[in-house]
C-alpha cells in the first residue's frame, strides 16, 4: 500500500495504557500499540478480556489512568460501529444514516445525498424508506455501517459488529467491509473473537491476553490484497488460521 493510499487514514498510538474500573478491576494493562495510517488491524481475544474497553479508549469515549492514547490526522472524523446496530426505531433507514451529519448541522440536501451514497455502498440503496423493524439483522448492520461511513471517517472502530449474525451473512458482510476499506483506505480497528474473521479481514492481527488485556502477540497477514470468499478455502488462509489458533493456545486465550 503506497503513501498516497494511506493518506486518508489516521495514525493511532497507545503507550503504556492502563484502565482500572471502580472496585479495582483492571481491564487494560500496559498496552503499547501503533497502528499505521490506512492499516486494517484486527484485535483478537476472548470475551471479557478488555477488547471493547481498548476500543473505547482509542475512540476517546473513556480515559486511561496511566499511559497515553494519541490519534493523529483524524481531523475529528472517527466513527464507531457497535455490536448492536443502535438504529432509532422511529426513523427510516435514510434518516438514521443522515443523523451524524444532521447533528453536525449539515444542510438537508447535502446530508441526504451523502446518506444515499453511503447506503448504496453497503447495498441498501433500495431500502431507504424502510424502518429498522422491517430489516433483517444483516440489513440493520449494513445500515449501521453506512451511518458510520457517511462522515467519511479517517478512523473506523468496529466492536464485533457481525458477531450476532449467522455465519453466511457474517462472511458476506466481512467481504463487503473489506472491499469498502480497499476503496477508502481509512484506518480500521476491528475487534473480534473469531480467528477466521481476523485472518480474512486484517493486514495484522493483535492478540490480547485474558483480562487484563495485554498485547501478547502480533501476527502479520501475508495474504493477497484482493480477498473473496474463495480465499477461505486456500492452503495459505487455513495455515494462517492454524497459526492464530496456536498463538491463542500458547497464551491461554480461550
Amino acid at each position: 500500500m503506497g503513501a498516497e493510499a494511506q493518506a486518508g487514514g489516521a495514525q493511532v498510538e497507545l503507550e503504556g495504557v492502563r484502565r482500572v474500573f471502580p472496585g479495582g478491576m483492571v481491564a487494560v494493562e500496559e498496552v503499547t500499540l501503533t497502528v499505521a495510517a490506512g492499516e486494517f488491524v484486527a484485535i483478537l481475544g476472548p470475551s471479557g478480556c478488555g477488547k471493547s474497553t481498548l476500543l473505547r479508549l482509542v475512540a476517546g469515549l473513556d480515559l486511561p489512568q496511566a499511559g497515553r492514547v494519541r490519534v493523529e490526522r483524524a481531523q475529528g472524523r472517527v466513527a464507531y460501529v457497535f455490536q448492536d446496530a443502535h438504529l432509532l426505531p422511529w426513523r427510516n433507514v435514510l434518516a438514521n444514516v443522515e443523523l451524524p451529519l444532521e447533528l453536525k448541522g449539515a444542510p438537508r440536501g447535502e446530508r441526504r445525498q451523502a446518506a444515499q451514497a453511503a447506503l448504496a455502498q453497503v447495498g441498501l440503496g433500495d431500502a431507504l424508506q424502510r424502518f429498522p423493524a422491517q430489516l433483517s439483522g444483516g440489513m440493520r448492520m449494513r445500515a449501521s455501517l453506512a451511518r458510520a461511513l457517511v462522515t467519511e471517517p479517517r478512523l473506523l472502530l468496529l466492536d464485533e459488529p457481525f458477531a450476532a449474525l449467522d455465519e453466511l451473512t457474517r462472511s458476506r458482510l466481512d467481504e463487503e467491509l473489506y472491499e469498502l476499506w480497499r476503496r477508502r483506505r481509512m484506518t480500521v480497528l476491528f475487534v473480534t473473537h473469531s480467528l477466521v474473521e481476523a485472518a480474512f479481514l486484517a493486514q495484522r492481527v493483535v492478540v490480547l491476553s485474558p483480562r487484563p488485556a495485554r498485547v501478547v502477540a502480533e501476527v502479520g497477514v501475508a495474504l493477497p490484497e484482493a480477498r473473496t470468499a474463495s480465499l477461505r478455502t486456500t492452503v495459505a488462509f487455513n495455515q494462517l488460521v492454524r497459526r492464530l489458533a496456536g498463538v491463542v493456545r500458547e497464551w491461554g486465550t480461550p
